[in-house]
């Protein structure tokens, strides 16, 4: 079905999204995003509207994007297009903003990060995290940048994590989680070490095993292995043993 979709007119695409039983219409958005074909992409965006079509539909096309395993930069302007501007409910905005974050990083993973609407994408992120004022917006951006993993957000993310309130710091520290070895620099350790250890202000528990996380998984000093391990003595129990198993394992 996806190869015929592949060869097929846009108007041909469009009038079968249109025909189609409202039961079969997820099955094709599905199929229609798996064919990357321009054609079809285009019909696509003639045929959701946001504002219009179901929520669920919705959130199929944006799913549907975000896991694609090799994006098109067709794909990524559809989504970015159906979002600029646009007066969303927040469970769609939300998805959709974390849906970019998700092209914007296979993009990249496919040396497309030249693409002047994968730029577009990323400042379509980072101008909104500059922006957002309510603390659920923050982490939304923050989570687009944890599946964008641009090593150049980087200093962007240690800002939240350390400044942040509990749940922004979560996300943060989430996102530099994902990062590979060669981005953990000793500057991110330096923060991680200060979370953990509480040097500024006082941290949640799931935001500071995160922190203790990275300084373990990424070539970690003998010295922070001594420092987490003696800070046990001072954690509730099933914090202590949890940290005491990770060092044991990366050991």
């Amino acid at each position: 079905f996806i190869q015929m979709l592949r060869s097929a007119k846009k108007r041909d695409v469009l009038q079968l999204l249109r025909r189609a039983p409202e039961e079969m219409r997820p099955f094709l958005v599905e199929a229609v995003v798996a064919t990357q074909s321009v054609a079809s992409l285009a019909a696509l965006s003639d045929f959701l509207d946001f504002s219009k079509e179901p929520k669920s539909l919705v959130e199929k096309f944006l799913y549907t994007a975000a896991f694609s395993p090799r994006p098109s930069g067709e794909l990524l302007h559809l989504v970015l297009d159906k979002l600029d501007g646009k007066q969303l409910v927040p469970e769609t905005w939300e998805t959709g903003i974390v849906a970019v974050g998700s092209l914007v990083g296979k993009l990249c993973q496919q040396k497309l990060c030249g693409l002047q609407v994968v730029e577009r994408g990323v400042e379509t992120i980072l101008r909104g995290l500059r922006g957002a004022e309510e603390e659920p917006e923050v982490v939304t951006y923050l989570l687009a940048l944890g599946n964008a993993m641009l090593p150049e957000t980087i200093p962007t993310l240690l800002e939240h994590a350390e400044d942040g309130p509990t749940a922004v710091t979560a996300a943060a520290t989430s996102a530099l989680q994902r990062f590979p070895v060669p981005h953990i620099s000793s500057k991110v350790k330096r923060v991680m070490r200060r979370i953990f250890h509480q040097k500024r202000r006082s941290y949640d528990k799931t935001c500071r095993l995160a922190a203790a996380e990275i300084l373990l998984d990424n070539h970690p000093l003998p010295m922070d292995v001594i420092n987490l391990l003696l800070a046990t003595s001072e954690m509730e129990t099933e914090m202590a043993t949890f940290l005491l198993l990770k060092v044991q394992n990366s050991l």
